[in-house]
């Protein structure tokens, strides 16, 4: 067992090796095989890049009000307004004098007084004028649209049935006036014919003037500043709501307003003063009320069916309207109305009255009646245009125009 061990060498007994000149070779240093290695480059998949992002809003710079095509005419329907609102309160007005003289027509002696159903005529009038002139004023000062429509439709009528009555009476009462001088200055008692033909000259004056200006030149201005496109543009923009004067054109609109009108004109007249003309003779009593109030039902019918361009409406109107001048003529050159209104119960006073009257010797009212009826028939046989199908209705309303010619 010892002889298998190795035999350590002894430091005493085996000489030290001398030292050697060659030249170590050079080891080369360890590599250090237990750190991590590197991972090697890894191909990622690659991101698609986001192109599909909305882009940010780009702050845009405030708007600004472009400048309306039409010269607004708010100011202008406002001073408009406010003198309709002012000529609808001077036709109030007329209400308390129209009460004062009915008192004082009873103070008088035997005249018997003004009749309550002329009271109330009278009184009706000067409400309903009063009403209308307010609504439109009011209307006209908020630029709405049927405010406009209605003015320029009532305007027209009034110029037309105001140069008419201010050609009568420029035509016809100064020749009445100077037979009713010339009758009075033939009795004993007649005023001087110097003061009488002065007086009665500026008093003819002041009412030809007078008649001239409200019933020519100022529905001239309503007309000539209603019937602007630019008033148009200003209602219809400050106004955008569709009204129900929008549903038919301005010239059918207006014949509608003028028979509604006269069929409630019809129905007070019957109730105040039934004296009817009919075919040389005038009806009065239970009668001359069925008559008037027939005519009033019958005006208001072609007023709504005109409204509403229905053509039976039409040829009703274009029917009717002849009947009813020719009853007016035959009555006016055969029939007298003094002898119809005493038969209503007039006394003898309230007939002189009535006689002496210029307006009633003359006839200035029944000929404006007759000579303003034929000329409404002229306008509805014009309207025919907007009657041509039945079936037209609202698109035949489009595609005609709607100003008043």
């Amino acid at each position: 067992m010892e002889n298998d061990l190795p035999s350590q060498p002894s430091s005493e007994s085996s000489p030290a090796p001398e030292p050697s000149h060659e030249i170590a070779p050079e080891i080369p240093a360890p590599v250090a095989t237990d750190l991590p290695v590197a991972p090697a480059t890894v191909n990622l998949p690659t991101v698609p890049a986001i192109t599909d992002l909305p882009a940010a809003p780009a702050i845009a710079a405030p708007p600004t009000l472009a400048a309306p095509s039409y010269g607004d005419r708010s100011t202008g329907l406002m001073i408009f307004g406010v003198f309709q609102i002012i000529l609808g309160l001077m036709s109030a007005l007329m209400v308390p004098f129209a009460a004062l003289g009915m008192f004082m027509s009873r103070l008088a002696p035997g005249s018997g007084g003004m009749r309550p159903g002329q009271f109330v005529a009278g009184i009706s009038v000067y409400v309903f004028i009063a009403a209308v002139f307010v609504c439109l004023g009011i209307g006209s000062i908020q630029t709405k649209r049927w405010a406009r429509a209605l003015t320029l439709v009532i305007s027209v009528y009034w110029l037309f049935s105001g140069a008419l009555i201010t050609v009568l009476l420029t035509a016809v009462l100064p020749v009445t006036v100077r037979t009713v001088l010339q009758s009075q200055q033939n009795t004993a008692q007649g005023p001087s014919p110097e003061m009488s033909t002065g007086v009665m000259a500026v008093m003819l004056t002041m009412i030809i003037v007078f008649a001239a200006f409200f019933l020519v030149v100022v529905p001239i201005a309503y007309v000539v500043f209603y019937s602007r496109n630019d008033v148009a543009e200003t209602c219809r923009h400050r106004d955008p709501v569709k009204r129900w004067t929008d549903r038919t054109p301005l010239p059918v609109l207006g014949a509608s307003v003028v028979l509604a009108t006269q069929a409630v004109y019809m129905f007070v007249t019957g109730l105040s003063t039934p004296l009817f003309p009919f075919f040389g003779r005038y009806l009065y009593g239970i009668s001359g009320l069925g008559c008037f109030l027939l005519v009033a039902i019958l005006d208001a019918y072609i007023a709504i069916a005109l409204f509403r361009l229905k053509p039976a409406g039409w040829w009703v109107a274009v029917l009717t309207i002849p009947i009813r001048v020719l009853s007016m003529a035959i009555t006016f050159m055969r029939a007298d109305m003094m002898q119809a209104y005493s038969k209503m119960g007039m006394s003898d006073q309230q007939l002189r009255m009535l006689n002496s009257s210029p307006l009633m010797r003359s006839h200035v009212f029944l000929w404006w009646g007759l000579l303003s009826t034929i000329a409404l028939y002229g306008y509805i046989l014009w309207l025919k245009r907007y009657f041509k199908a039945s079936a037209g209705g609202p698109q035949l309303a489009q595609a005609l125009p709607a100003k008043v010619s």
